[in-house]
């Protein structure tokens, strides 16, 4: 099973939540290429949503589909919030740009929410395969 026939069996929400992560991470973020002073701050999230995207994937081919699943997550977006945190506090910073870096940070930190939860679940030993990725046999 690849991650992504896992990530079908699971609820219709989780999926949705992906499209809108998806959105967060990796394309909204292109728009902040308009503005000068955003322009690292888009290669840096972007090149830190598709490395973490990979190591997911790695992750996933080396232990299946586990709570620990979003450590990279933690690894690459919690400093990246910090930056993107300080980033939209400066005050020269035109409105819209902050308005998108809010934005973007907002899915970040909801993503590491369920990220962090898990990780702790991880640790306390719920090292199951996550619910509704192995295949019922009839």
């Amino acid at each position: 099973m690849t991650l992504d026939d896992a990530i079908a069996l699971q609820p219709a929400w989780v999926q949705a939540w992906l499209y809108v992560l998806i959105f967060g991470i990796v394309f909204l973020p292109l728009s902040l290429f308009i503005w000068r002073q955003t322009r690292l701050a888009a290669v840096v999230i972007i090149a830190a949503s598709i490395l973490a995207g990979l190591s997911v994937q790695w992750l996933y081919g080396q232990l299946g589909y586990v709570k620990l699943l979003g450590l990279p997550h933690i690894i690459l977006w919690t400093p990246l919030c910090i930056y993107l945190f300080r980033l939209a506090k400066t005050p020269a910073l035109p409105a819209w740009p902050q308005r998108i870096l809010w934005i973007i940070l907002a899915v970040f930190l909801i993503s590491l929410a369920f990220d962090y939860v898990d990780l702790v679940r991880y640790l306390f030993g719920d090292r199951s395969a996550v619910a509704g990725t192995v295949p019922q046999v009839p």
